[in-house]
């Protein structure tokens, strides 16, 4: 440890309390870990502050003594990053240890603000001790997520409220030079601050987009637009036999949601999607170390009763009878390609898989879905996160891409397309053995080689996992990789928040 950083700990102890300032090789080895290829990123410090005031204090400090900080909500972001910094040795700030406080609910105007480690789940159960009267959108991450981290790395949920990052309206931010600003009616100089939660856009630009996927500042307070939950809500599934029918699959759902008959969006997920939640891999088991043959596929579609694509939607309204006939026309929607099986909300009620989709549809925090993590052993986990037009013939040659490069490295094809009316995004998961130095080296090849391949047909991701920031980043035009450095050296100047992060630096 160096003199810098002993004065930097000094300093923020002074000012939080030692209690707050982790050193011990045990907090920073868990704060180290995580799914990824790499190693693990231990860091020299863990904070845990209590307030938008201890955040500055420490930006402060960190820019006194040539600090580097990496800010976490909870930490719960598995696949991506965990609570792993970006490099190692750098100061973890915990802002959800202490700062997990719901600070108002306003049921007029269906909006709450949070601090960073409110969870999923507790904000979900917060709005369900005041009666259930609005709901959140719910992620398929774990419960236990934080609700702003998520929304600033544009996670997503599936109902009408989808768009996380697009429902938070106004923010408080500790730049990294240490100053604080609101953005949008929040920026007014004055306490009083009638407009800021429900007034996304205010007088000069809009800076909202800046603290979004980036290392400029460090966000502390926002306020989060909630959905009036419905009298009812009825899902719909339908199941596809074939992998080809993506192609089907996506010109069906297409003008279903350009016309926004659908409200929610579609989850259409592949056979071991669906299922590897409560399966572990008997091919893996039993000594194979390819990926799972097609004949293991068959055997696992025909023990849940489910097929190669499984399509959810949801629809919400008055009552269920209200809702009736909107199911009964994306039924014939849907049947007219003679290739989908449908089944109804009470049957998939009883369809783990099924079940999992309209949680999520209802706004309810489930970590059923993470049981994929265990298809195999070894809890090797990340996510590749590109995306299709809503073109059917499109996606069916990304979906050969794909399972075309998993196969060379062994991996097994776990995939599900979130779509909306132009646009799918595509969560390919890749689930490893992590204890397997040879597995371990052919996910990261397998991701490295998807990365590449799909952008040379102009498809980028979405997010990305801490091992490949500078491999995306690298991708990108040489002018935004120089507009975001600049950015970065106007509110960060000496770099202290998180370098490095989704390959940005100063």
């Amino acid at each position: 440890m160096n003199e810098n950083l002993q004065a930097f700990l000094k300093a923020v102890s002074d000012d939080m309390g030692a209690q707050w300032v982790d050193t011990r090789p045990e907090t920073l080895s868990r704060y180290g870990e995580h799914t990824l290829p790499d190693k693990p990123r231990p860091p020299a410090a863990v904070l845990f502050p209590d307030s938008t005031a201890q955040v500055q204090g420490i930006v402060k400090a960190a820019n006194r003594y040539g600090v580097e900080l990496y800010p976490i909500s909870t930490g719960n972001n598995i696949g991506l990053g965990s609570r792993a910094p970006a490099g190692a040795g750098q100061v973890v700030v915990d802002l959800g240890y202490r700062m997990n406080r719901i600070l108002d609910i306003n049921e007029e105007t269906c909006l709450a603000e949070l601090e960073p480690g409110v969870s999923f789940q507790m904000l979900h159960d917060e709005l369900a001790r005041r009666g259930d009267k609005l709901m959140l959108s719910a992620t398929s991450g774990p419960p236990h997520g934080g609700v702003i981290g998520n929304a600033m790395d544009r996670g997503a949920g599936y109902g009408p409220y989808f768009d996380h990052f697009g429902m938070l309206c106004g923010m408080e931010v500790v730049l990294g030079n240490g100053d604080i600003i609101r953005t949008g009616d929040g920026s007014l100089d004055t306490d009083q601050l009638t407009n800021w939660h429900v007034s996304k856009y205010s007088f000069g630009p809009a800076l909202d987009g800046l603290f979004c996927q980036s290392n400029y500042g460090i966000v502390t307070r926002v306020g989060i637009w909630l959905m009036p939950r419905p009298p009812a809500a009825r899902s719909f599934h339908f199941v596809f036999p074939d992998d080809e029918d993506i192609e089907q699959i996506i010109d069906l759902c297409r003008p279903m949601k350009l016309s926004n008959f659908v409200p929610s969006l579609f989850r259409i997920s592949n056979d071991l999607y669906a299922m590897a939640p409560d399966e572990q891999n008997p091919e893996y088991r039993a000594g194979s170390k390819a990926g799972f043959s097609d004949e293991g596929r068959k055997a696992l579609q025909a023990r849940h009763g489910l097929g190669a694509w499984q399509v959810s939607g949801m629809f919400y309204g008055a009552s269920d009878a209200a809702i009736e006939p909107l199911i009964q026309r994306v039924r014939a929607h849907f049947e007219r390609g003679g290739k989908a099986k449908y089944i109804g909300h009470d049957e998939a009620l009883n369809i783990p898989a099924l079940h999992i989709a309209i949680d999520a549809m209802s706004g309810r925090p489930s970590p059923s879905e993470l049981g994929m993590l265990q298809w195999r052993p070894g809890s090797g986990n990340s996510w590749f996160l590109p995306g299709t037009p809503m073109v059917g013939k499109q996606a069916l040659e990304l979906d050969r891409l794909g399972r075309g490069i998993y196969a060379k490295h062994g991996m097994d094809y776990i995939i599900m397309h979130v779509a909306s009316a132009r646009f799918a995004r595509g969560l390919h998961v890749l689930v490893w053995n992590k204890d397997d130095e040879d597995e371990n080296a052919r996910a990261d090849a397998c991701y490295r080689e998807l990365s590449a391949e799909f952008a040379k047909r102009g498809v980028g991701v979405g997010r990305a996992p801490a091992d490949y920031y500078d491999l995306h980043m690298e991708m990108t035009m040489p002018a935004l990789q120089k507009a975001c450095s600049e950015i970065k050296k106007a509110l960060d100047p000496n770099g202290v928040i998180s370098p490095g992060k989704y390959g940005i630096r100063g």
